[in-house]
């Protein structure tokens, strides 16, 4: 029978992973960062976002048509590259391949990302998107808490706050769903603990995953943390899947 390591276990490893070098993730170079700077400069070039969604976004408007139409609960995003390759290969890793490790280097591609570092400056907490506890006991970690926690040590970055926002139940997968779909799939699938309200009211907060596919689970996500008092939601992910699904 195999037995999952232990979360302590596994944040162990994670932390001895970001500490010795490897081979680039990307290019397969040794020793290297997990990125090294020559596949950054190739893949990781920036372009104009939505500010409310980043979707990719020609013609110098500042926001798309679908977030003019129906403004999404947080009220600023930032995504430093497009889903895709080379990234979803690293997302794959970090997300289901037990490597941890990964999530340094995709912190520190989201500071590249412009905007990113002056939004986590004047936040107060860093809050990652949770999983169930099914989920998070069938996988040992978290992924946006590992990127929220590698966001944390950053300068002039805030505190990560795990636990202020809890995912109440399990839901079906959403990979096939249309975006109105999942938002009725995550309906009530977050909330903020009562005991942990005062510390989130009034304040700034910064909602951290690891990919936007079409904003459902950042948009609830973000419901929650306004209905608990929140001023200001800004969403930061590593990747942002191009196509625009918000019909």
């Amino acid at each position: 029978m195999f037995l999952r390591p232990a979360p302590w276990l596994l944040q162990g490893w994670a932390r001895l992973c970001q500490a010795l070098p490897s081979e680039c993730g990307i290019c397969g170079r040794w020793p290297m960062q997990r990125v090294c700077g020559d596949c950054l400069a190739r893949w990781a070039g920036t372009q104009p976002r939505c500010r409310r969604c980043a979707l990719p976004l020609a013609g110098g408007a500042p926001e798309c048509g679908a977030c003019l139409r129906t403004p999404p609960a947080f009220d600023a995003a930032w995504a430093a590259v497009d889903y895709g390759y080379p990234w979803s290969t690293l997302l794959t890793q970090l997300k289901f391949h037990s490597d941890p490790g990964a999530a340094r280097a995709l912190a520190q591609l989201l500071a590249r990302c412009p905007g990113a570092l002056s939004a986590l400056a004047s936040a107060a907490l860093i809050v990652p998107v949770p999983l169930s506890r099914e989920r998070l006991r069938e996988r040992g970690f978290n992924q946006a808490a590992l990127l929220a926690q590698a966001l944390a040590r950053l300068p002039q970055s805030p505190p990560c706050a795990r636990g202020l926002l809890l995912r109440t139940r399990d839901t079906p997968a959403q990979s096939r769903l249309t975006r109105s779909e999942r938002l009725h799939n995550l309906r009530g699938v977050f909330k903020v603990p009562p005991e942990r309200v005062g510390g989130i009211a009034g304040r700034r907060v910064v909602l951290v995953d690891d990919i936007m596919t079409t904003g459902a689970t950042l948009d609830a996500a973000a419901q929650a943390l306004r209905h608990a008092g929140a001023r200001h939601i800004c969403a930061i992910v590593v990747a942002r899947t191009p196509r625009a699904p918000r019909q």
